[in-house]
């Protein structure tokens, strides 16, 4: 299994893959008018914006979130392709303080057919592939969840209450709150359902099927048999999971969602989905997808994860030849094997393997 403890590689092999697929790299400032993030806050789902005052009086804040500016600047009557790798500056998931954080993502904006929703979802996938080869990428799609609320009658407070319920699972207080708002059965017994489905597409499809009540959903269900066939095609079905439990904002969401999940690190280490909702509160006549690739939780990972410093300590003395130090230096690094080259052994390292050179040779 690939490790983490090389996120520049990471970063390097990702950035590749988006060039590859054509899209341009995407650079900005390291802020933006405050204004955009408070009208906004809802989609960036957090208060916690750092804010500062220019000498012109103006407030600022570092950017929390690199898609909101890309939708801001977007031009609708041009088909973007981009990608990002930047800064942001927000309150870490697993400190709560105030970090500041790698972000890798890309973003398509124009027109989206079946083919650019399974470019983008696969490019999700493949970012997955390239930092760990085990890793499951779940997905939800809010317009068959929002169909499913609209067919029942469900909106306002009810409905953001019932989304939390979804969102975690809990079947029990969904049929509960269903019975109170004098929901049918059948319709209660079809939301608390969205809660306990999870699993490969061929298992789950059928099962969401029959809970259609709308030309909505039915649609959603053929859009997502559409993405099946392509991410099926290009070899990652099998790495693909449907999740109706995953909940975005509708009001900015409308289509396919997902998290992504590599081995050994608890929470989603990529996130991204469909948001023509937010070009349409921006003003812009086109629509759009992408994801983010959270590199503050991979770099969390390889501190965690590393039970050796280096593979290889290599310590040598004021009689060894510099020549053959570096020669063995060079020999380990051509293994694949890290190695630290030191006068003497430290106190405090951790590693695999030590030796020793001097006059005498290797001992």
């Amino acid at each position: 299994m690939q490790s983490f403890n090389r996120n520049d590689t990471v970063l390097y092999n990702l950035r590749s893959l988006y060039e590859q697929y054509g899209y341009k790299r995407f650079k900005m400032s390291k802020f933006e008018e405050y204004d955009l993030y408070l009208e906004y806050k809802n989609f960036l789902q957090t208060e916690n914006i750092i804010t500062f005052t220019d000498l012109n009086g103006k407030l600022y804040a570092m950017k929390p979130d690199i898609t909101l500016s890309i939708a801001k600047n977007a031009k609708p009557e041009e088909q973007q392709k981009l990608y990002y790798k930047e800064n942001v500056y927000r309150a870490s998931r697993t400190t709560k303080e105030y970090k500041e954080i790698t972000q890798l993502g890309v973003e398509y904006i124009g027109s989206i057919d079946a083919y650019t929703m399974g470019e983008a979802v696969y490019l999700a996938a493949k970012s997955l592939s390239l930092i760990s080869p085990e890793y499951v990428l779940d997905i939800s799609h809010m317009g068959f969840v929002s169909g499913l609320f609209e067919a029942a009658g469900i909106e306002g407070s009810r409905l953001e209450k019932l989304l939390g319920f979804l969102g975690q699972k809990d079947t029990h207080e969904i049929l509960y709150c269903c019975e109170q708002y004098g929901i049918e059965k059948e319709i209660a017994e079809k939301i608390a359902s969205l809660s306990e489905v999870y699993g490969s597409f061929e298992s789950v499809l059928p099962k969401i099927k029959k809970i259609v009540m709308n030309d909505k959903m039915a649609s959603a269900v053929s859009e997502l048999e559409q993405l099946y066939a392509v991410l099926s095609a290009l070899g990652v079905g099998e790495h693909i999971n449907l999740d109706f439990s995953i909940i975005n904002d509708m009001s900015y969401y409308n289509g396919v969602i997902y998290l992504g999940y590599v081995k050994d690190v608890p929470c989603s280490v990529l996130s991204g989905g469909r948001y023509d909702k937010l070009l349409e509160k921006l003003g812009k006549n086109c629509q759009a997808i992408g994801f983010a690739v959270y590199m503050d939780l991979l770099e969390l990972y390889d501190k965690s994860d590393r039970e050796y410093d280096v593979d290889v300590l290599l310590v040598y003395n004021e009689t060894a030849s510099p020549v053959e130090v570096s020669r063995k230096a060079a020999e380990y690094i051509a293994e694949g094997k890290s190695v630290k080259v030191l006068s003497s052994i430290p106190e405090i390292l951790k590693y695999k393997e030590l030796v020793e050179i001097s006059q005498k040779g290797e001992q």
